[in-house]
């Protein structure tokens, strides 16, 4: 009897583990030096950088600097930007409603510019730069102000420089794609025959540049200048506002100057790095590749820069506008890419800006829609203005290339936000209603066929192609439905559509595939020719709807992986960050770093900023994501903790990274094997764990039940505000997240 119970005893414990407190072990302790952790991240200039590509940049979600040495000229370019300037032309488009250049402060030395450097100290958000010339030397220190909307510059000179000249040189304001129309690189650019240019702008004042425009409202740049130390230092403060219909830019300009002039230098100072001190530490991480560590931090950088939770949604370009073909938002990839990057990060708050241009400007995606669908569908076309208005969709099996699912793929976005922060007052009021619209266009025209199956007429898939059944269509559409189901179950919602929504689920027709190829473009299209993007892949990545817990499944994403990547001909950038993330979501750490590195050696630039013809932010802060899918994964109610690590990746280490759920994850791993992690439930939602710690020992304040479901996964009993701390068994050391040394500082910044 006795041997009977023990026997009993011990097949319970490989099903039910409880968790067991080591006093020994305690709590994770975080060990972050955050100044000297992020001036290793820095970017620095030994030679002073010549093009926006090259440039040090600043921003503050809405107004933007970017700081570099004009090429074939002497002196130094402050380029400045602000993401509310843009055009008001009757209809949308690239030359009725684009984002509009503001133009540039030009630093003309006495002397002749022999050499400068600069310096971007990330964790104060400020550029330092020295020129040296033949009559001097100038030091220059900027920064575009964390709260206030403006740019404060202090130049300090020697002797022979202290009289340098300080100009306002204001941009032409026609639409960025009109303009590069008309360079050498813009020949397949033909502007409308009847655009009429807007009127120069005017400088009637000192410190004061005022630009109308033919659709009404105006632009004003307005700056202040005091001298200090005996004529040597000069610091100026800078103002931008646009207004519309309302001629009266000038007054909020200088009204935001007079709050500004209010305050000591001191005080701006204090306030603008305060808001980026407290920024960074919301998240940590760490890695033993230091050429990533640092662009990871850049991103998280150029993220803080490019938006705020009340401030501009991301465009191609962010507040860093330039001569472009892209002067506005495109919702075929770069949006969706863009946000990415802020759920695992915790950095939820910024992405408030892509929920704010949705939720809020739903009468415009409804007028995106063609008028007899407009009373129940919300849609978006592939570029917009900030505010979504896009001109109309194309009508699938109608028009050519109809592209409708971008909306449903934003809304994709919108769920990953709420799944990281669980608030069912959102879902309810705001995702619900707009997720269900953006699926109701497709239920227009659904049509069943003699298989009995749901199919779809022709629409678009992304930039290769129109095909019936489009695999990019079908992924968003099965996915939307799926998902507005979940909502009517979480909620106790009884919508009318709930029977259609399942039928659809029920009886959609498969995704169009090959044996050779893996996923089609479509039904009969397949897929023949280069292709940058991974539209036909998306029920694979971002989606997950197949994924590697199917074997059937993982050897289709296989297929379709290898096939896609084999025509390398047109692939870009991003198609290797999204190679990278699909490799990782069937936990190929080594084929996610390769396709990675294809990205770091080719095509980022010296300051990580990135260029398809003209400026696009999304590709390398699709990057950082990459990063993050080889770290953490949490998709199908599962958080994958280190689900794909490079086994070059020694030492890793991140803090509070966040998982679908709203659990905050810390978690470190040394000399390749993971040595703890930590999980803390924020909403309360169930708690599934993989993780590759053998015997892990489980350890919290309360002692929740924990069972083992298979070999590496456990489901965890943690309540919410409860932590759970993994570890492996054994260990008496104290648990530390520290900076892991990588022997590498300040990689980008360099010129090449």
């Amino acid at each position: 009897m006795k041997k009977t119970l023990i026997t009993l005893f011990l097949c319970l414990c490989c099903m039910t583990e409880t968790l067991w407190s080591l006093p020994s072990v305690g709590k994770i302790k975080a060990d972050i030096d955050w100044p000297a952790f992020m001036q290793r991240q820095d970017p620095t200039w030994d030679v002073l950088p010549e093009h926006w590509y090259e440039s040090a940049f600043m921003g503050n979600g809405m107004l933007g600097l970017m700081i570099y040495k004009e090429p074939d000229a002497n002196y130094l370019r402050l380029e400045t930007g602000h993401c509310a300037v843009h055009d008001h032309r009757p209809g949308a488009g690239l030359f009725n409603n684009p984002r509009l250049l503001t133009g540039h402060f030009a630093l003309h030395p006495q002397g002749t510019i022999l050499s400068g450097t600069m310096r971007l100290d990330l964790w104060n958000a400020e550029t330092h730069a020295q020129i040296v010339t033949t009559r001097g030397k100038i030091e220059l220190h900027a920064l575009v102000h964390a709260h206030e909307m403006a740019i404060l510059v202090q130049a300090e000179a020697t002797d022979g420089e202290k009289d340098f000249r300080w100009e306002w040189v204001p941009a032409q304001a026609q639409s960025p794609r009109y303009l590069y129309a008309h360079t050498p690189s813009g020949s397949w650019i033909t502007p409308p025959a009847d655009y009429l240019p807007n009127p120069v702008p005017e400088q009637s004042a000192p410190g004061l540049s005022v630009q109308r425009l033919n659709a009404g409202g105006e632009t004003a740049v307005v700056w202040k200048t005091a001298i200090e130390k005996n004529g040597k230092e000069r610091t100026w403060l800078i103002s931008i506002a646009h207004t519309y219909p309302q001629q009266t830019a000038v007054q909020e300009a200088e009204r935001t100057l007079q709050q500004v002039k209010a305050k000591t230098l001191n005080t701006l100072r204090k306030e603008h790095r305060s808001w980026w001190n407290n920024y960074y530490p919301q998240s940590f991480l760490t890695l033993s590749d230091g050429v990533k560590e640092n662009f990871y931090w850049m991103q998280m950088y150029k993220l803080a820069c490019a938006t705020r939770a009340d401030r501009a949604l991301i465009d191609n370009t962010g507040p860093w506008l330039t001569v472009t073909p892209w002067p506005n938002a495109w919702w075929n990839l770069n949006v969706q890419l863009t946000y990415w990057p802020l759920n695992t990060s915790n950095h939820l708050d910024l992405a408030a800006s892509l929920e704010n241009a949705l939720y809020r400007n739903t009468d415009n995606l409804r007028r995106n829609v063609p008028e007899p669908y407009r009373a129940n569908s919300l849609a978006i076309n592939r570029s917009s203005d900030l505010e979504c208005v896009s001109g109309e969709v194309g009508i699938p099996g109608v028009t050519p290339n109809a592209e409708v699912g971008l909306l449903p793929w934003a809304c994709h976005n919108l769920w990953l936000i709420y799944r990281h922060k669980m608030d069912d007052t959102l879902l309810h009021h705001k995702l619900y209603p707009l997720l269900k619209q953006s699926v109701n266009y497709y239920l227009h025209f659904l049509r069943k066929e003699a298989d009995g199956k749901w199919h779809l007429p022709a629409t678009y898939s992304p930039e290769y192609g129109s095909s019936e059944d489009c695999n990019f269509d079908l992924a968003l559409l099965r996915w939307g439905c799926q998902t507005l189901l979940q909502i009517t179950e979480r909620l106790s919602l009884d919508d009318e559509l709930i029977p259609r929504w399942k039928d659809v689920l029920e009886n959609l027709t498969p995704y169009p595939s090959d044996p050779e190829q893996g996923m089609l473009i479509g039904r009969d299209t397949p897929y023949a020719s280069s292709h940058r993007h991974y539209s036909h892949l998306l029920a694979a990545y971002p989606l997950y709807l197949i994924n590697k817990e199917d074997p059937v499944q993982r050897t289709l994403i296989e297929r379709s992986l290898a096939h896609w990547q084999s025509k390398p001909e047109a692939l870009r950038g991003y198609s290797f960050t999204g190679a990278s993330s699909l490799s990782s979501a069937l936990g190929k750490g080594d084929d996610a770093l390769t396709y990675l590195d294809r990205l770091f050696d080719s095509y980022l630039s010296v300051n990580t900023l990135y260029r398809e013809s003209g400026p696009v932010i999304e590709t390398p802060l699709s990057a950082a994501q990459s990063i993050h899918d080889m770290l953490l994964q949490s998709w199908g109610g599962k958080i994958r903790i280190f689900p794909a690590v490079p086994s070059a990746w020694h030492d890793i280490a991140f803090k509070d990274f966040r998982t679908e759920g709203a659990f905050q994850v810390t978690a470190s791993r040394r000399r390749g094997k993971t040595e703890f992690v930590s999980i803390r439930s924020l909403a309360g939602e169930p708690c599934t764990v993989v993780t590759d710690i053998e015997h892990p020992v489980f350890h919290g304040g309360r002692t929740p039940k924990v069972t083992r479901l298979d070999g590496q996964t456990y489901e965890i009993d943690l309540k919410k505000g409860e932590e759970v701390l993994i570890y492996v068994e054994g260990t008496t050391h104290k648990l530390i997240v520290s900076p892991v040394e990588n022997g590498q500082t300040n990689c980008f910044g360099k010129k090449k």
